[in-house]
Parts: structure tokens; sequence; C-alpha cells
């Protein structure tokens, strides 16, 4: 049977009623498939998930949460067997999308304090009482967010994240750093429930009360870890006075529950700041950068603002010089910063690319997945000469030399004439985005010389923008 089918036969047997619709609600960052059932008088969240190990953690956990009376879905039946389950329907708003609705009005600050602020008094509850008693057998993959755990976030950011975006880095000097790190963040106490994605929108709001969601992926953990993810939530973009408001509000109300050393709460919190944000751009990477979710894509200068706040208040005062040197790479990239391209105008935006084939092919940060793709490597190449080998295809000497090679002018005529055509149907069908790149061997020489002369040909005839960008030159330029 369907998912669907199986799904609509356990909501009919739990209500009692025939089914009235099914509908998929949005895909979000996990492998998980939701829908709203409806029958005549009744609602429901239907939920499939083939990870026997994840369901058994989320259904143990809830009946937890629910016995200690904290707000989350109840569980209105199950079938393990095949990974389905329904839940309560908490609707459709979002701290998250209750922000988004706000920030335009002149209360926004005071309401969204009360907001966040009562979902941190929750999230003590979650902390202290969720943890009261726990099974943490249940807990996957780990059952505490222990170095393994931590190495395992790191390395996310690692590889979908520093290497899909290339930044350059020492891989054994990283090791070092990410080394250090754990070694800090582990002198933590860790002795409490960490919900692990405690963010805006897994806070959902129902008739003006608060109820949470997706924490299955909860270990033993830090406190400064779910306060740090929701402070730095970075598509809230909360501004920064409002989180040091409410971390004093966490801290005095927490301080009312448990003891702590406050100055020592925060030295550990600004470790895990930085930890949750690695982690969330390794996210990004995977989804956004590897699976082309948009959304994805769009949450990277949020991070990357937060990522620039940490650097310049010299916020963890540890000395970790190859990650920092990685961070400060990314913000400072122009296109990391700005996904999707920013636009100042209805233009069409044509972003030309040169890079080396050692690299890879250049990502297309506008989400629609890249364009054309010149292979330079069958023309002469001014590497070869040791008076160019330090020159670069906007230096004239390599220039003068491209230009008095006959491929190079026969390849560029190509070239033009299938750029022409798609830049008259891209702006005919009103499309935003073109990418077009070149690449040779080494990023130096051919290609950015091709890159150059397109953009030139481009800008003469058409009324378009125009973005380059030598991904070679830059990582040197960084160096």
């Amino acid at each position: 049977m369907r998912i669907t089918d199986l799904l609509k036969e356990l909501f009919e047997n739990w209500s009692g009623e025939k089914t009235v619709s099914i509908s998929p609600l949005p895909a979000s960052g996990s492998n998980r498939f939701y829908y709203r059932i409806k029958s005549e008088n009744k609602t429901a969240i239907g939920v499939a998930n083939h990870d026997e190990k994840e369901n058994k953690a989320f259904i143990t956990f809830t009946k937890h949460f629910l016995d200690k009376k904290l707000k989350v879905p109840k569980i209105y039946s199950k079938n393990l067997d095949y990974g389905i389950y329904l839940l309560e329907d908490l609707g459709d708003i979002t701290l998250y999308s209750l922000i988004e609705n706000a920030k335009d009005k002149t209360n926004f600050q005071q309401e969204i304090e009360k907001y966040y602020k009562e979902a941190l008094l929750e999230l003590i509850k979650f902390q202290i009482d969720g943890g009261d008693g726990l099974d943490y057998s249940v807990c996957y993959p780990r059952n505490s967010f222990d170095k393994q755990s931590m190495m395992w976030d790191l390395n996310y950011f690692k590889y979908y994240f520093v290497k899909l975006t290339q930044i350059p880095f020492d891989e054994q000097l990283l090791e070092n750093d990410f080394e250090k790190f754990t070694k800090f963040l582990l002198t933590a106490d860790t002795d409490y429930f960490m919900y692990r994605d405690f963010q805006s929108r897994n806070i959902m709001i129902k008739e003006d009360r608060l109820y949470f969601i997706d924490y299955q992926g909860g270990r033993k953990g830090a406190l400064q870890y779910d306060v740090a993810s929701l402070l730095y939530d970075a598509k809230a973009n909360l501004p920064q006075s409002i989180r040091d408001v409410l971390l004093e509000f966490y801290l005095d109300q927490a301080g009312g529950e448990i003891s702590f050393d406050r100055n020592e709460f925060k030295k550990y919190f600004n470790g895990y700041v930085l930890m949750r944000i690695l982690q969330a751009l390794g996210a990004y990477g995977f989804r956004g950068i590897y699976e082309k979710k948009l959304h994805f894509l769009k949450s990277i200068p949020y991070a990357l603002k937060n990522i620039k706040f940490l650097l310049d208040k010299n916020f963890l005062q540890l000395d970790l010089p190859e990650l920092k040197r990685a961070l400060e790479y990314s913000i400072n990239n122009e296109e990391l910063n700005f996904i999707p391209a920013p636009k100042q105008t209805d233009k069409l935006l044509v972003t030309i690319k040169s890079f080396s084939y050692k690299s890879g092919i250049p990502i297309d940060y506008s989400g629609n997945g890249g364009g054309h793709v010149f292979d330079c490597r069958a023309i002469h190449n001014p590497g070869r000469h040791d008076e160019f080998k330090d020159l670069t295809g906007k230096d004239k000497p390599v220039i003068d030399f491209l230009e008095s090679q006959k491929d190079v002018k026969e390849f560029l005529k190509d070239v033009y004439s299938i750029v022409d055509r798609m830049i008259k149907e891209y702006s005919e069908r009103n499309f935003k985005n073109l990418m077009i790149s070149f690449g040779c061997t080494g990023g130096q020489h051919r290609s950015v010389y091709c890159a150059e002369r397109l953009a030139e040909h481009i800008e003469d005839n058409y009324d378009v923008d125009v973005v380059i960008h030598h991904t070679e030159l830059e990582k040197k330029d960084f160096n």
C-alpha cells in the first residue's frame, strides 16, 4: 500500500470518520514526510518515517514529556511496523513565521521578546524536568552530546560547507582546531536534556500558546547549546540587543532552578554558539548546495553574519587559527554573503565564473542548478611559458598572447553565439539568473581571459547586470 493509504487507514481507525482530505505539508530538513489529514470533525498530522530508531526516540520522548506536562503534540495513533503515526494538529503558525510577519510592526521587539521569553521558560522545563527520569538509552544516534557527536557536527561543517564552497584550508590544522575546540566544550556541565534543534521553526503557536516539536534528536548535554540554537537561529535574525536581553532573562530564570556561575556559563555559551552555527552551516551546505534547496541556501548569509559578529568581538577567546582562517574566508566571500545574488533592478543577472577543473565546477547560488560550462583546456595554455606563469588572464601579456591564437577567437565566437541566444530567451521569459562558467587546468589564464571577454561582449550588447568571479584568483588573494 502507498504511504498515504496507510495513513488514511490509520486516521479513519482513530477518528471513526471518513477522510475528507490528505495533503502533504512542505518538506523540512529531514527525511520524514508530513501530511495534514481531515475528516468532517477531526484533523491530525500524519507522519511517515522509515527510521525505526528515530521513531522510537520520538515516541518515547513524547510520552515522557506529556507525563511531565510539557507542551508537545499528543500522539493519537501509531503503526511503527510501517513507520507511521498520527499527531495532534498544532496548525501552521511557527515562531519564525510570527517573526517574519511582525518585523514591520512598531512593537516588533516587545512582541517577539514576549514569545521568546515564554519559549526560554519552557526550555528550562525541558532541560531540567524533561531530563528527570528520561530513558536516554533510546536516544538516537547518541545518548549524549559527547566528543563523537561534536566531531560529527564539525566534520559535517567541513565536508558539506567548507569543501562544497571550495574554501581553502589545511586539513590537518583544521582537525587540530576541532580537537582543541571539542576538548574545551566537554569541560562544561553536560548533565541536562539537550533538545538539539530548539529553534524558531520548531516552536508552534496555537491559540497564543507555544508548543514544541522535532526533539527526536535530543540527548544529554550542556544547557548552553539549546539557548544558542534559539538565540542565534540564522533566518530568525534576531537583533543582538534582543539576544543580550534574552540571555540575561534565561540566566535569571534558570538560576532560580539550579545553581551555576553566570560568568562560567557565558564562557561556554560563546563556544556552543559557534558549535551550533557550524552545525547549521553544514546543514545549509548539504540541503542547499548539495540537494539544491533554495530555502537552505538563503540561510547561509544570516549564519555568516553571526560568524562575523563572533569574530569581531573575539567572542570565543580560544586560539583556533585554521578554523578562524576558514571562517574569515567565508565572511569575506561576496557570493556566500549574497544568496541568492542581490537584485537592484528587474534586469537579468548574468554571473560569469572562471575556475580550475582541479577544484571542481563552481556552485550556482541562485538555486537554479547551474548554467553553461565551457571547457577552455583545448586552447593553447600560456601557463606552459615561463614568462606567463606568474600572470593571469587579466594581464596584458597574457591577453596579447591569447588574442594571437586563432583557436581562441573561434572558441569565443561559438560561446558568444550560444550565450546570445540564452540571454535573449531568458530576458523574454523574465528569468532572473543565468550562470556561465569557464574552466581550465589552473583557473588562472585561459578561463579568466574568456570570462573577461564574455563579460565585455555582454555589457556591450545587452541591458543586463553582469557579475564576474574568478574563483582561483579570489583564493590566492585571500592567501
